[in-house]
C-alpha cells in the first residue's frame, strides 16, 4: 500500500480529501473560518465510500471505562485461562467452589398426600400441616372444642332458656347473638375468611326470619319462606360473580349453608317457651359434659344421660314433666352432631370460639321445635 491517493480510472482522478472543492453556482462563496464550529453549517457531507490511506493504531480507552470490563477471549467463556485486560494486568482465576452435597432423599408419605413432604416426627415438620402429621403418626386429626368454648355455649344456652321463660321478645336478644356467631363461624369453618358479603347475607336472612316470625304470630311458615327467598338470592349473587366456576360453586354452597343454619336457629322463636327452656338447658349440660377429658364413646354416652337428666329437671320446673327428658335427649343428639362438625380436621382457635360455640345450639333448634310441638 502506498501513501499516495488512489488514482481513478476512465478519467476519474480520485478523491483528494485535501483539495478544496469549488463552490457551486448560486451558493455563497465560502470563506475560511478560524472557528471550526462556525463553518459547520457550510460543511459538505460526503455519503460515498472512502478508503483509509493510512493505518491508524487503536486508541486505548480510559482507565475508568475499562475498570469493570469483563475479560475477552475464549477462556472467559469456558472459565479457564483469562486473557489480560486493557491495562495489561491478568484477571485472577476463578475460585473452585466445592460441589454441593446431595440432600438425602425424602420418604414419600404413605397416605396418598402430596409428594415431597418428609415423614412426620415428634419434634414436628414445618412443611406439613398438623392434620397431615397427626394422620402419619396414627393419631386422629380431629380436635374438639375445649372447655372454654363449651362454657360459652352453656352460657348462651342458659340465656336462651331464661329469656324464653320471660317471653318471645326477650328471647330475640340472645337469639340474634346466636345467629350472628353461627353465620361467621360457618364461613370460618370452611376456610373462607374474611367473607363479609356472605356473612352479612346470612345474618340478614336470620334477622328477616325473626321479624317475619314476630309479625306473623310465630308461624313456622315464615322460616320456610325466608329460607326459600334467601337461597334464590344467594344463587343470583353467585351467578353475577366473576370468579372461577369452582370458586362460585364453593361460595354458593357455603353461603346457602350458613344462611340455612342462621335461619333455622329462628326455630327457637317459633317453639313453645317451655320447650325452648328445656331444650336449651339440656344442650348446655350436654356440651359441658362432652368437654370433659374422657374417651369419646364414654363422653358421648355421659353427655346424653346428663342432657336427659337436665331435661327431666327442667321439665319438672316448667310443667312438661317426664317428657322433658325425651326432649332434652333429642336436643342433645343434634347438639353433639353440631359439636362434631365444628371439630373437623384441626380447626383454628377462632373456629372453636365461633362455630364450636354456635353450631350445637343452632343444630338443636329443629329438634326443640318438633319435639316441643309433639310433647307440649
Amino acid at each position: 500500500m502506498t501513501d499516495q491517493p488512489y488514482q481513478g480510472y476512465d478519467g476519474y482522478d480520485g478523491y483528494d480529501p485535501y483539495r478544496q472543492q469549488p463552490a457551486p453556482q448560486g451558493w455563497p462563496q465560502q470563506q475560511p473560518y478560524d472557528d471550526p464550529q462556525a463553518a459547520q453549517p457550510y460543511t459538505q457531507q460526503w455519503q460515498g465510500q472512502t478508503w483509509e490511506t493510512q493505518v491508524q493504531p487503536p486508541m486505548a480507552p480510559p482507565a475508568e471505562e475499562t475498570a469493570y470490563m469483563p475479560s475477552q477471549g475464549a477462556g472467559a467463556a469456558y472459565g479457564g485461562y483469562q486473557e489480560p485486560g486493557w491495562g495489561g494486568t491478568q484477571a485472577p482465576a476463578p475460585t473452585q467452589t466445592p460441589a454441593p452435597t446431595q440432600a438425602p432423599a425424602q420418604t414419600p408419605p404413605t397416605d396418598g398426600s402430596e409428594p415431597g413432604y418428609g415423614p412426620a416426627t415428634v419434634a414436628g415438620n414445618a412443611r406439613i400441616t398438623d392434620a397431615q402429621r397427626a394422620r402419619l403418626e396414627g393419631r386422629s386429626p380431629i380436635i374438639e372444642p375445649g372447655v372454654q368454648p363449651a362454657g360459652l355455649t352453656a352460657l348462651l344456652g342458659l340465656l336462651l332458656a331464661g329469656a324464653a321463660a320471660i317471653g318471645p321478645y326477650a328471647l330475640v336478644v340472645p337469639l340474634v347473638a346466636l345467629q350472628a356467631v353461627t353465620a361467621a363461624g360457618w364461613f370460618r369453618l370452611n376456610g373462607m375468611w374474611p367473607a363479609r358479603q356472605g356473612i352479612a347475607l346470612a345474618f340478614a336472612g336470620a334477622l328477616t326470619a325473626d321479624v317475619a316470625l314476630l309479625a306473623s304470630g310465630r308461624t313456622p311458615a315464615a322460616i320456610l319462606g325466608t329460607l326459600g327467598v334467601w337461597v334464590l338470592l344467594a344463587l343470583v349473587l353467585q351467578l353475577r360473580s366473576h370468579a372461577d366456576p369452582d370458586e362460585r360453586m364453593y361460595g354458593l354452597m357455603a353461603t346457602v349453608a350458613s344462611a340455612a343454619l342462621a335461619i333455622v336457629a329462628s326455630g327457637y322463636l317459633a317453639s313453645h317457651g317451655d320447650a325452648v327452656t328445656v331444650g336449651a338447658a339440656s344442650v348446655a349440660v350436654a356440651v359441658l359434659v362432652r368437654a370433659l377429658p374422657l374417651p369419646t364413646p364414654a363422653s358421648v354416652a355421659a353427655s346424653l344421660l346428663a342432657a336427659a337428666g337436665a331435661g327431666a329437671l327442667a321439665g319438672a320446673l316448667t310443667g312438661l314433666g317426664s317428657a322433658g327428658a325425651l326432649l332434652g335427649a333429642g336436643a342433645a343428639v343434634c347438639a353433639l352432631i353440631g359439636h362434631r362438625v365444628a371439630s373437623y380436621d384441626y380447626p383454628s382457635r377462632f373456629v372453636h370460639f365461633t362455630a364450636g360455640v354456635a353450631l350445637p345450639l343452632a343444630a338443636a333448634a329443629p329438634a326443640v321445635y318438633l319435639l316441643g310441638r309433639a310433647l307440649v
